[in-house]
């Protein structure tokens, strides 16, 4: 008979007398003896086992139980934060991950006896374990840069060839329809130029410059307005005893005497999402475009055939955005009303050119970084859902703030750059202000909720310490 081997010292000479007993019980108490004696016996020896087990099971309770009360201060809501237990959450979260890479570190040496053969663990897999320990911050930020954040060459080409063929497209149709509409020349805005998209090549912008007579229209800044917004300029009509109403193209869109966003954003939501020939342009572009209607923006769906059947592929659609503008020297202001509402007469400021001028100017100076860890930053809060909607824009102002205190933003400093970044975030966040770098009176954490900012920090505390759990 088979019995399970107990862990218990002493046990080996218990079950050597009970085995001497069962194979002599034969001889002394005949066959139907012996299997009474060997029932008995078997039940004594699972008792005897059941017992060494009891204390061990006890111990593994007990480990088990701190466990539980561990992970339960880890994943603990993210409000703990606030409640000074920011040190606890530090200490088992830097213990877990230090165990973890114990664990990749070691090579593993399963054993066992299979017909009186040794069964090892495959040679080849030691050599993976150790390289995921031995890189450093340093080079996980730039193994990740190439594999998450950085778009192919062939990517962002074809992306930019679309939205080209669409400005085209738009711009030809608006000057045959609308002869007398004062248009500057379309052209292709946003980060897909400029080099700072990240993860994919899925959204482009089509800059429509409106343009404007001097004598007749004047920008005003939003300090100087009822509105009082750093952000929301106005623009408004002027001279208007000299030259009445209908001397300007754009007087058909006043509203109280100034030039209304969300009439010039309506006009050309009808003029052109919903007259277009799309179907015709799809077929003309080899590719299905199709506008998204229902929004406050002026957005096309573009989604590539399938080269064998014809079908559209919607993993890679292309989101490309009409914006129509006003510039004014280094001024551009916006027809954005998701970003005005409830002013329909209001423009937004756009402080994104300003801001990628001066990383790039930086960068220029001293052959920096600054632009590769933005990348990496915008790549990190993509594929992260607690940090997704820390977007471009804080985080640009982000780096811009650093470089004012830091001046070494070599390739060689990255990792000490991502971690300052790490840190810096968490304070403003602590603070639930984040100021523009060139509007200080602008927050751009305003938007975000209680909640939604101690998400942000709760993960980012987690980071501090191991920042490689962002690039997962």
């Amino acid at each position: 008979m088979d019995f399970h081997s107990s862990r218990r010292r002493g046990e080996d000479g218990i079950a050597m007398v009970i085995d001497f007993l069962l194979s002599n019980a034969r001889l002394v108490l005949g066959v139907g003896g012996a299997a009474v004696l060997g029932i008995a016996t078997l039940a004594v020896k699972r008792l005897i086992e059941r017992a060494g087990r009891a204390a061990e099971e006890e111990k593994v309770e007990q480990k088990m139980a701190e466990s539980w009360e561990e992970l339960s201060l880890v994943s603990a809501s993210p409000t703990l934060i606030k409640k000074g237990l920011e040190g606890v959450v530090m200490k088992h979260v830097a213990k877990a991950a230090r165990q973890q890479k114990a664990d990749l570190c070691q090579q593993p040496q399963v054993s066992g006896v299979t017909g009186g053969l040794e069964v090892q663990s495959k040679p080849e897999s030691k050599p993976k374990r150790i390289q995921l320990c031995v890189l450093t911050l340093q080079e996980r930020l730039q193994q990740y840069y190439h594999t998450r954040a950085a778009l192919a060459p062939a990517e962002v080409s074809r992306a930019q060839s679309l939205a080209l063929d669409i400005c085209t497209e738009i711009q030809g149709f608006l000057r045959t329809r609308h002869p007398d509409m004062p248009l500057g020349e379309m052209s292709l805005g946003g980060s897909l130029l400029d080099d700072l998209q990240v993860v994919s090549a899925d959204h482009a912008c089509l800059l429509v410059p409106l343009q404007l007579e001097p004598s007749l229209w004047q920008l005003i800044r939003g300090e100087d307005t009822l509105i009082t917004h750093p952000l929301h300029w106005m623009v408004r009509r002027v001279n208007l005893e000299y030259f009445p109403r209908g001397r300007s193209y754009w007087d058909r869109f006043l509203v109280g005497g100034y030039l209304s966003s969300e009439a010039v954003v309506s006009m050309f939501n009808k003029s052109v999402m919903e007259t277009m020939n799309w179907p015709s342009i799809s077929s003309t572009l080899d590719c299905a475009v199709r506008p998204v209607l229902g929004g406050p923006d002026l957005r096309l769906e573009i989604q590539p055939r399938d080269v064998e059947g014809g079908a559209a592929i919607s993993d890679h659609a292309l989101f490309v955005s009409m914006v129509p503008l006003l510039r004014e020297g280094d001024v551009v202001l916006t027809a954005q009303p998701e970003l005005t509402s409830p002013w329909v007469n209001a423009w937004r400021l756009s402080l994104y050119p300003w801001e990628t001028q001066r990383l790039a100017q930086l960068d220029a100076s001293d052959n920096g970084c600054r632009r590769h860890l933005l990348k990496t930053l915008k790549a990190v809060c993509r594929h992260n859902p607690a940090l997704r909607l820390l977007n471009a824009a804080p985080l640009a102002n982000l780096i811009l703030h650093l470089s004012d205190s830091e001046s070494d933003w070599s390739e060689s400093s990255l990792d000490v750059r991502f971690q300052q970044c790490i840190i810096e975030l968490i304070g403003y966040l602590e603070q639930g202000v984040l100021p523009s770098y060139f509007k200080p009176a602008v927050n751009l954490l305003s938007g975000l909720s209680e909640d939604q900012v101690d998400q942000m920090g709760f993960m980012l505390y987690c980071a501090v310490s191991e920042p490689e759990i962002l690039l997962i």
